[in-house]
């Protein structure tokens, strides 16, 4: 069997999930495709709406459908509803308009509450025998270290015993250095040129 002789004449057929139903004897298909990348070689989904001719009215939002190309009947539809796969039950109502408050109703009337069964007294007896069986020595280290407290040395400043501004005695300080050290030299250079005169 050919293309030409096929069941729709050759024609090319697609099958997408419905986005849309708003419009008279129109839905919007969404078909999703992937492809392979030629040069990096990695797998491309790409989704193609389509806008897709339904007389009867058939198909709804959510469900899969088979379309199929057909002679232009509008400005943008080009195919047409052939059959519907599978129907989807979506609810009326958009989760935005449901009110919390109901919600939270809902769930508290739908999970009563249950109570855990008590353990047996046979199943006790073999845990506190277990327990009493176990060397003290090996839970004496465990206490030792959840009681032991890390101590901080009083050296170790934190952020709230440092002074608020200890920048700016420092740069007043950087500032006059440099002129006594200059003042300094200059008498440094001026007394043993003085010394040399008196001998």
């Amino acid at each position: 069997m050919t293309d030409a002789t096929g069941k729709y004449g050759g024609r090319k057929t697609r099958e997408g999930t419905v986005v849309s139903h708003s419009m008279e004897k129109t839905v919007v298909v969404s078909v999703a495709s992937a492809i392979r990348h030629r040069l990096y070689k990695k797998t491309i989904r790409r989704n193609r709406h389509y806008v897709v001719h339904d007389e009867n009215g058939e198909a709804h939002k959510g469900d899969r459908v088979r379309i199929v190309e057909s002679v232009p009947v509008s400005k943008t539809k080009r195919w047409r509803l052939v059959e519907v796969l599978r129907q989807v039950d979506l609810p009326e109502v958009a989760p935005e308009e449901i009110d919390l408050e109901i919600i939270g109703e809902a769930k508290e009337e739908e999970a009563p509450e249950t109570v855990a069964p008590a353990p047996a007294a046979a199943d006790e007896a073999p845990a506190q025998q277990l327990a009493a069986e176990a060397p003290d020595e090996a839970a004496q280290p465990a206490e030792a270290e959840a009681t032991e407290e890390i101590e901080i040395p009083e050296e170790v400043k934190t952020a709230e015993d440092a002074p608020a501004e200890p920048e700016a005695p420092a740069a007043e300080e950087a500032e006059a250095a440099p002129e006594e050290t200059v003042a300094e030299e200059s008498k440094a250079a001026e007394e043993p040129a003085g010394e040399g005169k008196a001998e």
